[in-house]
């Protein structure tokens, strides 16, 4: 379902957040050199970012990091999925495959995802994977561009 971000695959990452329709929720469509940088951080063994594959091709973006948040270190986790092969699952699958990952990988106890609170889907995968609803908060994504998010937790230790 998962696999390390592969070589070359800008085209995945464009169709995903160059798509302005894809990045409602997030501040609106990223350049061509974002996204460029982005490929290049995703391609480094141990990034933490993995293709969704769907038909034995990259479909999808799944990944996690480390940032500071209130005080402290956790993990962030974000996803996407190019819409013709949205609703079938497949976000929620790899959510969870990402999540066990972090669990052996990560020394962290945290993970986070800050979905736009009016985003239904993502929160839905929040819901369905086991995250705990903290609060709902203006968050500020991407640098200048403030936004109602819901901050859930998933406890990698439960």
């Amino acid at each position: 379902m998962i696999e390390p971000w592969p070589r070359g695959r800008v085209d995945v990452l464009t169709a995903l957040l160059a798509d302005p329709v894809m990045m409602e929720h997030l501040g609106g469509p990223e350049t061509p050199e974002r996204i460029a940088k982005r490929q290049a951080d995703y391609e480094r063994p141990g990034s933490g970012q993995y293709a969704i594959v769907a038909d034995g091709e990259p479909v999808g973006w799944v990944g996690h990091w480390e940032r500071e948040w209130r005080g402290g270190r956790v993990l962030e986790i974000g996803w996407s999925v190019i819409p013709s092969y949205q609703g079938r699952g497949l976000a929620s699958a790899a959510t969870a495959e990402a999540l066990e990952r972090a669990r052996v990988e990560s020394a962290l106890r945290h993970v986070h995802a800050f979905p736009a609170a009016d985003n239904g889907p993502s929160n839905g995968i929040c819901r369905k994977v086991g995250f705990e609803l903290l609060e709902t908060l203006e968050f500020e994504y991407p640098k200048g561009t403030f936004m109602q998010c819901n901050d859930w937790r998933y406890d990698l230790r439960a």
